[in-house]
């Protein structure tokens, strides 16, 4: 069953000293075009460490989501993470944002990140090589990507964080969870009550109480912005990485 938790409210404040965000550029054979990420991976950590893949990257980074996974981190409230942020935009055209051709039950889309840059960032960093060490997170269409990753590849990802899904361009991923077993994966499932995507968050939530499914789910008093997304970053770190 699900559980309905008290939103964790995480404040940060934004550091003076920097913090190690490295960008990177990827060609891919399967869309045809380059894309932009940046990884942030914790200072003097040796071990193997789970990742956590997400969609809409410039607005995650811009809205604190490495500086709330550092503090915790630090803080010891969660098990250190590499954070990987991936831009819908044309690195050599800002004005191209592909993240409706990219989000919509891409199957392509799926494929680049098995085949392609999953890879490149299990080559170039101590990463956990397994289901149970990855994850992807989106919002809005990007939550909707993720509960299309969560049905196609829940064989490469284990959590996955859905904030504000807007499922209606791929209507039959409703269907599709109802058809499917149950799948070996750990859902955080948010949305807003104010001219957000709760209708359609709840339906889907009522879904995955009837699959059985154990996952978390969260609404807030927001809208469809980072005032309800951004408060839930620690609760969706916490929930895939606390100790």
């Amino acid at each position: 069953m699900y559980k309905a938790i008290s939103c964790f409210l995480f404040s940060f404040l934004f550091s003076t000293q920097l913090l190690a965000v490295e960008e990177r550029i990827i060609s891919s054979e399967v869309l045809g075009y380059k894309l932009k990420y940046w990884v942030h991976v914790p200072d003097g950590v040796t071990e193997a460490m789970p990742v956590l893949y997400v969609t809409d990257g410039n607005g995650y980074k811009r809205n604190g989501l490495v500086e709330t996974s550092n503090s915790l981190v630090k803080r010891g409230k969660v098990d250190p993470h590499i954070i990987v942020m991936v831009s819908a935009v044309d690195p050599d055209n800002s004005s191209l944002n592909r993240r409706n051709s990219q989000f919509l039950c891409n199957p392509n889309y799926v494929r680049f990140y098995k085949e392609e840059l999953i890879p490149e960032i299990d080559r170039r960093y101590n990463t956990i090589k397994e289901q149970k060490g990855r994850g992807i997170l989106g919002l809005s269409f990007g939550g909707l990507n993720a509960m299309y990753f969560a049905i196609q590849g829940s064989d490469t990802f284990r959590n996955i964080g859905i904030q504000s899904p807007a499922p209606h361009p791929c209507p039959s991923i409703y269907d599709d969870f109802k058809k499917s077993p149950k799948l070996p994966i750990n859902i955080f499932l948010s949305t807003g009550t104010v001219n957000d995507k709760a209708t359609a968050t709840r339906e889907f939530k009522d879904i995955l109480v009837e699959k059985g499914y154990e996952f978390i789910y969260l609404e807030v008093a927001e809208g469809h912005n980072w005032k309800n997304w951004r408060p839930m970053l620690g609760d969706i770190l916490i929930t895939f990485y606390g100790k």
